[in-house]
């Protein structure tokens, strides 16, 4: 079945959002309100389920760009990955709240830029485009944990219903967009189609809408949910079904306008990775 698009033909497809992470732009990013730092071999970065807290001193919310060195991922006591120079790391935990996936630990002595959470906001303020490159990188891992899951049985199904955008948020989006932008509903349809090509994103307005990946329900996207937003970023063909699990109203944005709102309105990037980084959590607790 073909997805549902409720906006105007959008033109000749534009070209990715998300390229591999430019060390230039990185550097311009973290240097707006990071914090160089030293590190020897064998030092503890950050520690797997590490929270914030009183006592943390706000070491648990930062995110890091590698200038020099490497840095090992071990999660449950296993590698999972090794940071190479110009890579970021750790950003999930300066986008969202949740405990730390992994331990980083120096592999060698490293010398890297941190930024705290509240760092994190104000440099995407001043360049609120970076929030692509962010996007781009989760949901390249996103789309590599996909795969390698690809027929397990162990894929459990979502209880409860996800929101990314606030009321005022919700509302102004809404406005700014105007009525050719919103879309009725009926209980049942199907909006989109995992591995078909996506052309647009969904906000919910009112309703409810079931995504699923290899038929099992992964998230149930309630009134300022949003979902479909994967394949704007990287162009590839949907992860996931949507399906209308009641009648509702669904607010439409194409590429162009997708684009637009992430570099304009640097608060709109900030709901989306939040959104983003617990994807990536509920789909690796898989």
């Amino acid at each position: 079945m073909d997805e549902l698009d409720f906006s105007k033909p959008a033109g000749k497809p534009a070209a990715p959002a998300a390229p591999p992470v430019n060390l230039a732009a990185a550097l311009d990013f973290f240097r707006t309100a990071g914090v160089a730092e030293n590190v020897d071999t064998g030092t503890n970065i950050f520690v797997e389920d590490e929270k914030s807290g009183l006592f943390s001193f706000g070491k648990s919310r930062k995110m890091y760009l590698l200038l020099e060195g490497e840095v090992n991922l071990i999660a449950a006591n296993k590698l999972i990955g090794v940071v190479k120079a110009g890579e970021i790391f750790g950003e999930m935990a300066a986008i969202s709240e949740s405990p730390r996936a992994a331990t980083a630990v120096a592999k060698v002595p490293c010398r890297l830029i941190s930024m705290d959470d509240k760092g994190f906001h104000a440099a995407l303020k001043a360049k609120p485009d970076f929030a692509l490159t962010l996007l781009g990188m989760m949901i390249n891992r996103l789309r590599g944990m996909l795969a390698r899951m690809q027929g397990a049985a162990s894929l459990s199904e979502a209880k409860k219903e996800s929101r990314v955008f606030d009321k005022g948020l919700l509302a102004a989006l809404a406005k700014g967009l105007g009525p050719t932008n919103v879309a009725k509903v009926e209980k049942g349809k199907t909006i989109m189609t995992e591995g078909q090509a996506g052309a647009m994103m969904y906000v919910v307005l009112e309703g409810r809408v079931a995504v699923s990946i290899q038929g099992r329900v992964v998230e149930r996207v309630g009134v300022g949910g949003v979902f479909g937003e994967m394949a704007l970023v990287d162009q590839s063909p949907r992860a996931a079904t949507a399906l209308a699990e009641t009648d509702g109203v669904l607010l439409t944005l194409n590429r162009g306008v997708f684009l637009q709102l992430v570099k304009t309105q640097p608060e709109f990037g900030v709901a989306l990775l939040a959104a983003a980084a617990e994807r990536v959590r509920f789909i690796a607790s898989r």
